[in-house]
């Protein structure tokens, strides 16, 4: 990975940030350390977790990612080179954004994460129930106590993110400086529009997640084709669909000619798209990294881009 880095925050961010959702899941410890050590070796500095990683499997409780994180961390002693992503709301014991809940799931994040200090600290879901100002000025505690660097939010509606917005200018709280929506070839919706606007009016960088449609867009996923994989079925959903086969379509057409994977060139479309910073994609085994890091040494002509844009619609 070559590109500069860019700015999020007062933090500078490699342009492709390795998600952690597979650490302590389909990826045990050896294989997710094998693959951090891979991905800083290839330029990366940014790697994303949340506290509910993966409480999701039969046997984990969450917090199973940061721990692994945690533990790699200490190993390699290079906390300093790396920007550490994680997320609050969600894990089984502290949903929601009572700052009383986002004080708690801090210090165990930290604890797992064997570090004294989160990069950047996402609101995972929004929690209506919870009053704007009240989980702000939580989030603002721990950036002053120096336990987090910058705050983002992650799952959260156009009119919220206002108010955030709004509340942080207006009261002097920490200020969201990221957002981390849904948003890949074949999901425009939920982020394209309204909460797309708002993001590059207000200067938020976008770290799109699933930006692989959990490895559909990889190429892996073909009608009549079997993939052994615990996240296949987040994938199978697009194969019969129109815009799948089209999407699919436009990426041979462009992988062939850069002589790519399809899965870059995904990346590289997100990657262009005004506001978006570092796409989010996870490897389970250091043979599906190079795709994923290359990244940042392709860029798509207009046309290319074009075409893409017009194949996912």
């Amino acid at each position: 990975m070559t590109a500069t880095h860019k700015p999020l925050g007062s933090l500078s961010v490699s342009p492709l940030s390795l998600g952690g959702n597979v650490f302590g899941w389909t990826a045990d410890e050896a294989e997710s350390f094998a693959v951090l050590d891979a991905y800083v070796a290839g330029g990366g500095n940014f790697i994303d977790t949340a506290d509910v990683y993966s409480a999701w499997v039969p046997g984990n409780k969450g917090g199973e990612s940061e721990t692994v994180i945690g533990n790699w961390l200490a190993s390699r002693r290079n906390r300093s080179e790396v920007v550490i992503a994680t997320k609050v709301g969600a894990h089984p014991d502290l949903k929601g954004l009572a700052p009383a809940t986002i004080k708690s799931a801090v210090d165990a994040s930290l604890t797992r994460l064997r570090t004294d200090y989160i990069d950047l600290y996402y609101t995972h879901y929004d929690d209506e129930s919870v009053e704007v100002p009240e989980f702000l000025t939580a989030l603002d505690d721990l950036v002053r106590a120096g336990k987090v660097r910058e705050i983002a939010a992650s799952n959260i509606s156009a009119q919220r993110l206002e108010e955030s917005l709004a509340c942080s200018t207006r009261e002097g709280l920490a200020r969201y400086v990221a957002l981390q929506p849904h948003y890949n070839l074949v999901s425009r919706d939920t982020y394209e529009g309204e909460l797309a606007d708002m993001a590059a009016r207000h200067g938020l960088a976008a770290m799109p997640y699933y930006a692989l449609a959990s490895g559909f867009l990889t190429g892996k996923y073909r009608p009549g084709t079997q993939v052994d994989s615990a996240r296949s079925g987040g994938a199978l959903k697009y194969v019969d669909t129109d815009r799948g086969r089209r999407v699919l379509q436009a990426l041979d057409t462009i992988a062939g000619t850069h002589q790519a994977e399809p899965a870059t060139i995904a990346l590289a479309w997100l990657a262009a798209q005004p506001t978006v910073a570092a796409p989010i994609a996870s490897a389970r085994t250091v043979s599906q990294l190079p795709a994923l890091l290359a990244v940042s040494e392709l860029t798509l002509t207009d046309a290319e881009l074009t075409l893409l844009t017009e194949a996912s619609a």
